[in-house]
């Protein structure tokens, strides 16, 4: 009984392997610049409170805010930024960008771009991350869920 159990277990093992060979689109594959696990390498950039916040009156931080989305929405634009977003509370980490680039300077040079950068409301502390080539495919998915914008 054991050993029926196991060679059950093994072939649906390998059925399901054989299953995900049998999807696999070298073409989008390429496209995405997936390497043999489907992963390739971002650079993910920790959005946290700035130095510089009380500075500022909440209509210019308003103002800044605005600047800052507009910035967001640019580098999505540019094929840049994969994915940008905060976290719930009012806690010093604040929200996350991915961005697809190769390299912590070009992520860094992207980031100082941002307006929320720039006067000291953000500050970033970025990292070489590890993920879905697919991700980079969220730019077209995304259009087609969003009902209003921000």
């Amino acid at each position: 009984m054991k050993k029926t159990l196991a060679l059950l277990l093994f072939s649906l093992c390998f059925a399901t392997l054989g299953l995900a060979q049998s999807e696999y689109d070298e073409a989008l594959a390429a496209k995405v610049g997936a390497d043999e696990y489907g992963m390739k390498k971002y650079v993910m950039a920790f959005l946290l409170r700035g130095d510089r916040v009380a500075e500022y009156s909440p209509e210019k931080r308003q103002e800044i805010q605005g600047a800052h989305m507009a910035n967001i929405g640019k580098m999505a634009e540019m094929g840049k930024l994969v994915v940008a977003g905060p976290f719930f509370g009012n806690e010093d980490l604040r929200g996350i960008y991915i961005f697809d680039v190769q390299t912590i300077e070009e992520a860094k040079a992207l980031t100082e771009t941002d307006p929320a950068i720039q006067a000291g409301v953000l500050k970033m502390d970025l990292k070489e991350w590890y993920g879905s080539a697919a991700l980079v495919l969220l730019s077209d998915l995304y259009p087609k869920v969003t009902k209003k914008s921000f």
